[in-house]
């Protein structure tokens, strides 16, 4: 008698790593901690809940409730033995998931969380807790918003047409790890958020002395002071405004006279030069609160760079515009027939392109003269005449002032920087370097609005659903930014590279491999299970070297995927209802 067979297979893939490290982060007792459970609820908590659908969103790309479900379906097997729960296919229903943001979209219950995570991993990964950076980004979409909604028109790099919110959020460096987050409606000036976010980073580290670094937004005497009041550093370059403004000049020009005695600032190589500045020490009033405080005023290369090269487009486009005043006489041909006129169109010119004093031009009056016969009919030799004449101004050269466009490139460039910290702290070569470490808290916001979380577009409505998902990406912004920060820190405490991540070049090697990247090494893994009527046969596809050194590398076992193959589960494959 031929035997009944049934033969299952799942596609495991990534996400056992990302359960793994969702489990050393302990994860699952945070949120559920904080997110309380009904005595009545059946089935997984809520952290478990929530950690699971994070495996999903990082593994597949994808935030939508709706997929969630048949994906868990398909991993049923492999999620139970991961996480030794019993798991309901019910568990992940829209109105389950609904329910967790929900809960994330708490402000008390968020912030709890986010403290104690802070904490946990900053003590678990034994991280430095400096410098903190603190930035913020908008999320645009196409919605109808009201006075009181969260999507408002703001100003935007992404979409200025689209309604948006803001997120602002600080986060660890040098890994970029996301320590606290804040929503609030697009229209928001950022200004006003860094105090708020800055004292809940403050509360989760518990100490004095730490490095805080913003953009100009930070700058505002009110945050610098309440810095220095908590006994904190600061370090942000100032806004021009007020008497920052009317003082840059006067700097600019003291550093461009001791150019030969400015402090240089070398590249990671010691040899290429960034920049280079000077300090001017100055003292700082808020109310009853006086301080000391050190302006670096700096002048980067690559900055002057770009302005010397916006500054060309601006004087060629300038040019053109002014020999475009007075066009050859033709048909459909406006001329200009007044002398002020021309100089009220030059000078606007000028001004628009921001070159006045940079350019000079020259014109010249034309005047042609024309017979004609006064009155109507035919000419004759006895018909009287008389002469008219029409007068035009043509610009005839336009030229550079050498010396002065080199007067003014010496002054493109200059940027200057404010920090309370001393100088054996923070020096102006260090403060240089930290600052230009911005592009760690940009990257992270480049992954939490695209690949892989993708905020944007985000696929729900409600406006607390909007929060609750932004609190939950940002959690997987944690899992991703840990999972390449531990196998980057043992690939340098081993002096190695791990190879065989890029499918164009298998040669090539690294030792700063993204997350993006470590994951995907471990695509394709099945496990097959074979339900034969007297047992189970299972089968996991063995690990590539590749992907053994990278379980090495994060500090899981080596039998992470083959220890799936041993266990045999009693019951059949179809999931309960």
């Amino acid at each position: 008698m031929k035997e009944d067979m049934h033969i299952h297979t799942e596609r495991i893939d990534d996400f056992v790593v990302l359960l793994a490290l969702i489990q050393q982060m302990e994860l699952p007792a945070i949120l559920d901690h904080h997110i309380p459970r009904h005595w009545l609820q059946q089935g997984l908590s809520w952290g478990w809940t929530a950690s699971i659908w994070l495996a999903h969103i990082v593994s597949q790309g994808d935030h939508r409730k709706l997929t969630v479900r048949d994906w868990v379906r398909q991993a049923h097997s492999t999620l139970e033995q991961v996480t030794g729960l019993d798991i309901r296919e019910t568990d992940f229903t829209d109105d389950r998931l609904t329910i967790v943001l929900r809960h994330l979209s708490d402000e008390a219950c968020w912030q709890a969380i986010e403290q104690e995570l802070g904490q946990h991993l900053i003590r678990v990964y034994d991280l430095e807790e400096q410098p903190i950076r603190v930035d913020a980004t908008t999320v645009s979409g196409y919605r109808d918003g009201g006075q009181d909604s969260l999507w408002q028109f703001g100003y935007s790099k992404d979409d200025p047409t689209l309604r948006q919110i803001k997120a602002m959020m600080a986060t660890l460096d040098p890994l970029g790890l996301p320590l606290a987050l804040d929503v609030v409606s697009g229209e928001q000036a950022e200004d006003p958020l860094y105090v708020p976010i800055i004292d809940r980073v403050l509360a989760c580290l518990g100490r004095q002395g730490l490095l805080i670094v913003g953009d100009c937004k930070m700058s505002a005497l009110a945050t610098r002071a309440h810095l220095q009041e908590q006994g904190q550093y600061y370090l942000t370059p100032l806004a021009l405004v007020g008497e920052t403004a009317q003082q840059m000049p006067q700097w600019i020009e003291a550093g461009v006279a001791q150019e030969d005695r400015l402090t240089q600032v070398l590249g990671e190589d010691g040899k290429q030069v960034l920049a280079q500045g000077y300090e001017v020490n100055r003292t700082c009033a808020c109310e009853e609160l006086n301080w000391d405080e050190r302006v670096l005023v700096v002048r980067s290369r690559a900055y002057a760079d770009t302005q010397c090269q916006h500054l060309e487009d601006r004087l060629a486009k300038a040019q053109v515009a002014l020999l475009a005043l007075t066009p050859p006489v033709g048909r459909g041909k406006r001329q200009i027939t007044e002398e002020a006129a021309l100089q009220t169109a030059a000078e606007a010119v000028l001004t628009k392109h921001r070159v006045t004093g940079l350019l000079t031009y020259s014109y010249e009056r034309q005047a042609e003269q024309e017979i004609t016969f006064v009155g109507r009919g035919r000419g004759g030799a006895n018909r009287q005449q008389q002469v008219s004449e029409r007068v035009r101004y043509q610009v005839t050269t336009v030229t550079r002032n050498q010396e002065t466009i080199a007067q003014f490139v010496s002054t493109l460039g200059w940027r200057a920087y404010a920090t309370n910290a001393p100088q054996e702290r923070l020096s102006l070569q260090k403060a240089v370097r930290e600052y230009r470490h911005e592009y760690h808290i940009e990257r992270g916001f480049g992954r939490l609005k695209g690949a892989p979380l993708s905020l944007a577009p985000m696929f729900v409505k409600r406006e607390d659903q909007v929060v609750g998902l932004t609190h939950l990406l940002s959690v997987a912004l944690r899992i991703l930014t840990l999972l390449e920060f531990v196998v980057r820190r043992s690939l340098k405490q081993q002096g190695a590279t791990l190879g065989g991540l890029h499918k164009e070049n298998l040669r090539k090697a690294t030792a700063t491999p993204t997350a993006e990247r470590l994951l995907q090494a471990f695509v394709p893994i099945t496990l097959t299970q074979v339900q034969l009527p007297r047992q189970v046969v299972r089968h996991v596809t063995p690990l590539t070297p590749l992907q053994q050194q990278i379980l090495a590398l994060l500090g899981f076992p080596s039998d992470l995927y083959a220890s799936l193959a041993r266990e045999i589960p009693q019951t059949a494959f179809p999931l309960r209802e």
